[in-house]
């Protein structure tokens, strides 16, 4: 049984928010959970083209944008899955953070960062 606390998970700066990994690789599990965090008034270039990712939102609002440009509203208990490995935008109001449980698979090592610079999408 793994019995795991905030304090004793990784937390990394993944560009425009925090990511708790409270479940990784190493677990033996086959999936990764996290506490990911967007900061208020951010906007995120994403795909995951080695992982499946859902996100059920528990705070905050915000939108994921499919790169054709339809918007879809997050707000605590929309849950939304990138089951085609979906390029988007994740995007949180100006006013407050949009907290998520996100789930990988395959899991996560633990301590990937996006990279928000480039010109494309950021991966891991």
């Amino acid at each position: 049984m793994i019995i795991r606390t905030r304090a004793e998970s990784t937390t990394v700066d993944w560009g425009n928010g925090l990511s708790t990994r409270y479940l990784v690789k190493a677990d033996g599990m086959g999936y990764t959970i996290a506490e990911t965090t967007v900061r208020a008034g951010t906007k995120s270039r994403l795909e995951y083209p080695r992982h499946l990712e859902s996100c059920l939102c528990v705070a905050g609002e915000g939108e994921v944008i499919d790169t054709d440009g339809t918007s879809h509203r997050i707000t605590p208990g929309t849950l939304y899955a990138l089951d085609k490995h979906d390029p988007h935008f994740l995007v949180a109001a100006p006013y407050s953070d949009l907290r998520l449980i996100s789930v990988f698979n395959p899991p996560l090592h633990g301590d990937e960062r996006h990279s928000l610079d480039s010109t494309g999408f950021s991966q891991y």
